[in-house]
C-alpha cells in the first residue's frame, strides 16, 4: 500500500503483539495509535472506511467510523467462527460489507446476518517463484546438494520467541540424525540439511540472529541461513515447520510439506483454549475438513514429536506424496471465490467500488 502511494498514518508493524497477556503491556502504545488514527480519519474525512484484519483493534476503529457516518468494509474478516462467536453482532453493528477469504466463512457470517462474500483467498494464484534453486542458493550463500528445511517461527517478536528456541533445537535433532546415519552409511551424500530462516517484514535480522546464536548447538554448524524472502524459500525446501498464521496458507501454495507449531504463554493458553470453536488450528486443515498437516500446538510442541513428524514427510513415500495432493486440493478451493476468474485482490476492490458508488 505504502508504494501504491497509500500514506501511512499508523504502521501494523507497531501493531504486532500477539497472546491476551500479552497485549496487556502494550495497551498504552496501543491506544495511542488508535486515536492518532482516528483524529486523522477527523481531518480527512474519508468516502469509506476499509479495514483490513486485526480484530482487536480494526472492530473499534470500525465503531468510530460508523459513528462518524462513514461506511465501513472489512477485509479479511476476523475470525469469529473459531472462537468468542457471539462478537459476530460487532460486524452486523458496525460493518456495512464483509469480504471473507476462506470459502466456508461466507455461510458462517451470511447465516449470523453479516452481508458477507467470498472472494478468494488474495494469495490464491501466487505463481512459482521464478528463480531457481541454483540462483537462490547462489544469492544466499546456500548449500544447493542438501536437503533445505524452511523454518517459519511467525512474524512477532513474542511469537518467535515462543517459538523459535524449540524449533531450533528440533532442527539440531534432524541434523545431527543425519549426520549419524551418513557416518555409519559411509554415504557423503548424507551430509545434512540447510535450514533457511526468512526474516518477516515486522521483524529484524539482528533479532533472529541473535536468538539462533544462542539456541545453535554444534551439529548445525552454522547451516541456519536467514533469507529476505519465504517463498521461494518453501518453493526450494524440502519440508517446512511453520507456525499457526498465514504462513502455513503460504506453505499450501508452493506445494511444501510442513509440520504445524505454535506455542503461547501458559495462561494465555488456558485463558483461550476453552473458547476455541473449531477442530482443527491450522488453516490448511480448517479448509480441508480433515487434517491435512499435524498440528503441534502447546505441549504437543516438542522436539521429539517435530522430529517424528518431519522424518515422515522428508522421504519420498505414501505420506509426502499424500500431503502435497491434499495440500494442492486446498490451493484449489482457495482460488474458487466467485468463479469470475478475476484476482480476489480486484474482486475485493470491485465490492469497494460499489460500495462508494452506493453512498
Amino acid at each position: 500500500m505504502a508504494a501504491a502511494g497509500c500514506e501511512i498514518v499508523v504502521d501494523a508493524k507497531e501493531l504486532a503483539v500477539v497472546g491476551i497477556t500479552e497485549v496487556i503491556g502494550h495497551l498504552p502504545k496501543i491506544l495511542g495509535l488508535y486515536w492518532k488514527l482516528i483524529r486523522s480519519a477527523d481531518e480527512k474525512r474519508p468516502a469509506l472506511a476499509v479495514v483490513i484484519d486485526a480484530p482487536a483493534f480494526n472492530w473499534r476503529v470500525a465503531r468510530q467510523m460508523r459513528r462518524r457516518g462513514i461506511p465501513v468494509v472489512y477485509y479479511v474478516c476476523p475470525q469469529f467462527w473459531a472462537w468468542r462467536q457471539g462478537r459476530v453482532k460487532l460486524l452486523r453493528k458496525y460493518v456495512n460489507k464483509a469480504l471473507v477469504i476462506f470459502p466456508f466463512e461466507e455461510k458462517f457470517y451470511r447465516d449470523r446476518g453479516v452481508d458477507a462474500t467470498f472472494v478468494g483467498h488474495p494469495l490464491a494464484d501466487l505463481p512459482a517463484p521464478a528463480i531457481t534453486r541454483e540462483a537462490y542458493a547462489a544469492e544466499n550463500q546456500i548449500d544447493a546438494k542438501k536437503p533445505w528445511i524452511t523454518l517459519m517461527p511467525g512474524s512477532r517478536r513474542k511469537e518467535v520467541g515462543m517459538n523459535l528456541p524449540t524449533i531450533l533445537d528440533a532442527a539440531d535433532r534432524l541434523e545431527a540424525d543425519r549426520l549419524e546415519k551418513g557416518r555409519l552409511k559411509k554415504d557423503r551424500l548424507s551430509s545434512g540439511y540447510e535450514f533457511l530462516l526468512p526474516v518477516a517484514r515486522t521483524l529484524d535480522a539482528a533479532f533472529l540472529t541473535g536468538l539462533t546464536k544462542t539456541r545453535q548447538a554444534a551439529s548445525l554448524r552454522g547451516n541456519i541461513r536467514l533469507v529476505p524472502e519465504a517463498l521461494p524459500a518453501l518453493f526450494h525446501s524440502r519440508a517446512a515447520i511453520v507456525a499457526s498464521g498465514t504462513a502455513t496458507v503460504e506453505a499450501a501454495l508452493m506445494g511444501t510439506p510442513f509440520v504445524m507449531v505454535y506455542r503461547v504463554s501458559r495462561v494465555t493458553y488456558a485463558l483461550g483454549k476453552p473458547r476455541v470453536k473449531v477442530p482443527y488450528f491450522a488453516m490448511v486443515n480448517l479448509i480441508a475438513g480433515e487434517e491435512v498437516v499435524p498440528e503441534l500446538v502447546q505441549h504437543k510442541f516438542t522436539v521429539e514429536n517435530v522430529v517424528v513428524e518431519l522424518n515422515k514427510i522428508i522421504p519420498d513415500g505414501e505420506p509426502r506424496a499424500r500431503m502435497i495432493e491434499r495440500l494442492a486440493a486446498v490451493k484449489a478451493r482457495l482460488k474458487q471465490g466467485s468463479g469470475s476468474g478475476a484476482h480476489p485482490s480486484e474482486m475485493a476492490a470491485e465490492i469497494i467500488l460499489q460500495e462508494i458508488s452506493r453512498m
